[in-house]
């Protein structure tokens, strides 16, 4: 594993592994990614992004990082995908041992994979909360099914998905695809309700797994596979504040970050995110 800086720039007294309850994990793998590449790029631009926030957050009056965030060496970003998985599930289930909230940054959306199988290992009654353009649920792509196009594919063997923000799949994916447990973008755009649809599918325990391109270009243009019609700032967080409000959210991953150095923007709003989800987890 590599050293990665530190989230946040926080002093030792905040970052130590032993006082913290947050682990950051950066898996910097791009292996099977299939149009603009760069997300083995992307942890690294999130944590130099996140040197530059403000560690107050107004919305939840607190100040999160005072419970402590250690960030992790990064994940060896080389191989195959199912060996990247690997590595990811064996550094999230030691952290998890520990009693740490684990959080992954990715990388493609591949290494969601190992991070979801060691928390479906400790956790009983667990959904995954997928935010996405994709729905991801190809069983097989380029000869792997381990690829980034075949992630909830994966997941869904291990336990209940819960799918919003979709809208760009294949013909190939709709066999697999759950109607009754999908929010598509164009349903958002027009039913004022779709945050309650989306609790209503929920099991106790929920884990979240973001690709950033659930976002629209306009806020959100550096990821691999950009789609018109995404969600907003604040469409996101409205349904991420209800869901750590209403179940318990044991981990989360972002990932597909693909960083253009002449726009540092969607950087420090993946980085935001994160910090902003590390505040509802731990406002109380």
């Amino acid at each position: 594993m590599r050293q990665t800086a530190n989230f946040g720039d926080l002093p030792e007294e905040y970052s130590a592994l032993d006082i913290a309850r947050v682990v950051i994990i950066p898996v910097p793998y791009d292996g099977t990614s299939t149009w603009i590449k760069g997300a083995d790029k992307g942890p690294a631009s999130i944590i130099e992004a996140s040197t530059h926030m403000e560690l107050y957050d107004i919305e939840t009056d607190s100040e999160v990082y005072k419970k402590g965030i250690f960030t992790a060496g990064s994940v060896d970003g080389k191989g195959p995908p199912e060996d990247v998985v690997k590595s990811v599930a064996e550094q999230v289930r030691h952290h998890l041992q520990n009693d740490k909230f684990v959080v992954v940054l990715g990388g493609e959306h591949s290494v969601s994979l190992g991070s979801v199988s060691a928390h479906v290992e400790k956790n009983a009654d667990i959904t995954v909360l997928q935010l996405d353009a994709h729905s991801d649920l190809r069983d097989e792509y380029e000869g792997s099914g381990y690829n980034h196009a075949c992630i909830m594919a994966r997941i869904k063997e291990l336990c209940p998905i819960v799918q919003v923000g979709i809208r760009s799949m294949d013909s190939s994916e709709k066999q697999a695809l759950d109607k009754n447990r999908v929010i598509f973008a164009g349903e958002i755009s027009t039913n004022k309700k779709w945050i309650e649809k989306v609790l209503s599918k929920l099991s106790h325990n929920v884990y979240v797994t973001i690709d950033l391109d659930v976002f629209d270009p306009s806020i959100m243009p550096s990821t691999g596979t950009p789609e018109p019609g995404g969600l907003l700032w604040y469409d996101v967080l409205g349904l991420m504040r209800t869901v750590f409000e209403n179940f318990n959210v044991v981990g989360f991953d972002i990932v597909e970050m693909c960083p253009d150095e002449r726009n540092k923007a969607p950087d420090f709003l993946a980085a935001k995110l994160l910090y902003k989800l590390l505040s509802y987890k731990f406002k109380d």
